[in-house]
């Protein structure tokens, strides 16, 4: 489904928050009720994951940069356990991601489950709109096929 037919399915209207809010949110915090309508549509969208790494590594910027100022040691130390710091997250993060989103829509106040929900009628859609389009080509595949051969 594409990002407009998510925007034309959401129950609430979408207000982007401003920064602060946005980084407020990307640390766990909630927004307020106006901006229910993004949580949603930022938790359901193609790109979800996406954003939701995104927050990851925005929630990773203090601890890596205080690692990389304070740590007692050389460089390569430094860079090695922000790096090792980074993929264990970026482990963590990718595990329970479908949990944490869904924390997120619960924050905003819509029933546990909306978001996997969403997700899920958006991937039957997509997957809808692939088939027609490749029984589509089949047909006009079969089509050409017939003219060459003169039936």
């Amino acid at each position: 489904m594409a990002d407009a037919d998510v925007r034309d399915r959401l129950p609430d209207p979408i207000v982007r928050p401003a920064p602060h809010r946005w980084i407020w949110y990307a640390f766990g915090g909630g927004l307020p009720a106006r901006h229910r309508g993004w949580v949603l549509f930022d938790t359901t969208t193609r790109t979800w994951w996406l954003r939701h790494i995104l927050r990851m590594f925005v929630q990773l910027a203090v601890p890596i940069a205080l690692l990389l100022a304070f740590l007692p040691a050389g460089w390569g130390l430094r860079l090695a356990c922000a790096g090792g710091g980074l993929a264990l997250a970026l482990f963590y993060s990718s595990a329970y991601m479908p949990e944490a989103v869904e924390n997120r829509v619960v924050k905003a106040g819509y029933p546990v489950g909306t978001a996997t929900r969403y997700r899920d009628r958006a991937g039957l859609v997509r997957q809808q709109k692939e088939s027609e389009r490749k029984r589509a080509a089949a047909a006009r595949r079969a089509a050409r096929y017939r003219e060459r051969l003169g039936r």
